[in-house]
């Protein structure tokens, strides 16, 4: 985590390090002003910001809640807000759960001023008897959020409801005498209503008495009070092993809904725009030049598409475009990634903040890119610079139609003067 690296070189503190885990407790369920900065340790720009951040985490200290958050690390918690690009700062006030976009300067007095306004906004509304500080109340005083976010479950309706269903659902089975049930019921209503609201309703809480519907907690082998088990359709439940804390339960709750996002999608290059846009808010795009269409038809080019789309599937976790383009359309392109006219498919992944490319070396095959894309996660794999340090010159063209190709047709001979009686013998 360099930015927190850095900060630390300087000797701060002041500047609290965020995750999953401890989201939920530190910023949504205070009642402080928090400014959170969303970051990827390998971003210029954050690097920049550091030693910025740290003056105005010690200027406010006391007063302004200042944090970071890896969200290269943590992505399920960064797309959870909306961050697509670095770094991404966020003022978490009234509203915990609709924080505003920072927009002003990254000096730390810019930071400090905006701190001090957004503070002084939540005391004129407090004043004014709006409310402030978590919209949920705290675990001590038995926690919040609207009981219907849990969804009673019962014999005759888990299956329509639950197996049916094509989102997410975390199913408590409890009992009514049970003493570790009730102290897991504030705060499993709480994490419902918050879960409700984070994903849209893809990641649902339920909760089945177990004592009345014996026959749902013998089809689950349900032995013990309270027993937690996730059910995503098609598949068998897992049982849920994290704490039992409302915070526990969301960060799991978010990250099944990060598993079940779609995939980015896949773009063909038509113009500059589509290049320039994905490779600067993406840490890496991944390109691919397949063959051309009169070489694979249009059968074997969706075949070479479905594979890149089964990849962006398995890396969907990761801030990352996915484009292609046809061999030839983009020349430039080509000679600035060494590709150079011949190898189709071809794939490379482009950090367009460094300028710098790698490229697949072994089979264009969910096997060859998934060991291409592994290597890049962990930091591995040669690299070069992109030909000209910079983007190339993009054509603009027009999208494939998803046919085959067509050879283009060639003038006719006109053939009506020729004596065709004299085309064997021969001239003297």
């Amino acid at each position: 985590m360099l930015f927190l690296y850095l900060l630390r070189r300087v000797g701060v503190d002041d500047v609290v390090e965020l995750n999953p885990s401890n989201f939920n407790r530190e910023v949504i369920q205070s009642d402080s002003l928090w400014l959170v900065e969303f970051y990827a340790p390998w971003c210029g720009h954050c690097k920049s910001l550091a030693p910025e951040w740290k003056k105005a985490a010690t200027a406010l200290k006391g007063i302004v809640k200042v944090g970071a958050v890896d969200a290269d690390q943590h992505n399920s918690l960064g797309g959870q807000y909306g961050v697509r690009g670095f770094p991404t700062i966020k003022i978490f006030g009234a509203n915990k759960q609709k924080p505003e976009d920072y927009q002003g300067g990254r000096s730390g007095q810019a930071i400090v001023d905006a701190a001090l306004n957004a503070l002084r906004s939540l005391v004129k509304d407090r004043l004014g008897g709006k409310a402030g500080g978590s919209d949920y109340g705290k675990q001590s005083g038995g926690g919040a959020g609207n009981k219907k976010d849990v969804v009673e479950l019962t014999d005759d309706n888990f299956d329509r409801t639950v197996l049916d269903s094509d989102d997410v659902w975390m199913v408590e089975f409890f009992a009514p005498w049970c003493g570790h049930c009730k102290n897991l019921e504030p705060e499993w209503k709480a994490a419902a209503t918050e879960v409700k609201e984070q994903t849209k309703g893809k990641v649902k809480l339920g909760a089945v008495d177990a004592t009345v519907h014996q026959g749902l907690a013998s089809r689950y082998g349900i032995r013990g009070f309270p027993t937690i088990k996730i059910f995503r359709k098609g598949e068998e439940p897992e049982d849920f092993q994290g704490g039992r804390t409302r915070s526990d339960i969301v960060a799991r709750a978010m990250d099944l809904y990060s598993d079940n996002i779609p995939p980015p999608e896949l773009q063909e290059i038509l113009n500059e725009d589509v290049l320039k846009k994905t490779c600067e808010d993406y840490q890496l795009c991944i390109i691919s030049v397949l063959p051309h269409i009169l070489d694979t038809g249009a059968s074997g080019r969706n075949s070479y598409l479905e594979v890149m789309r089964t990849m962006a599937d398995k890396y969907k976790k990761k801030t990352w475009g996915w484009l292609w383009t046809e061999a030839g359309a983009q020349m430039d392109l080509e000679s600035s990634l060494g590709i150079g006219g011949f190898g189709y498919p071809a794939m490379a992944a482009i950090n367009a903040r460094k300028m710098k490319f790698a490229l697949l070396r072994g089979s264009f095959s969910e096997t060859g890119i998934h060991e291409f894309l592994r290597e890049l996660s962990v930091g591995r794999g040669s690299t070069a610079t992109v030909g000209g340090g910079a983007l190339p010159k993009i054509n603009t063209v027009e999208p494939w139609d998803g046919k085959d190709g067509v050879l283009p047709m060639e003038d006719d001979i006109d053939l009506s003067d020729v004596d065709l009686d004299d085309l064997g013998k021969d001239e003297l």
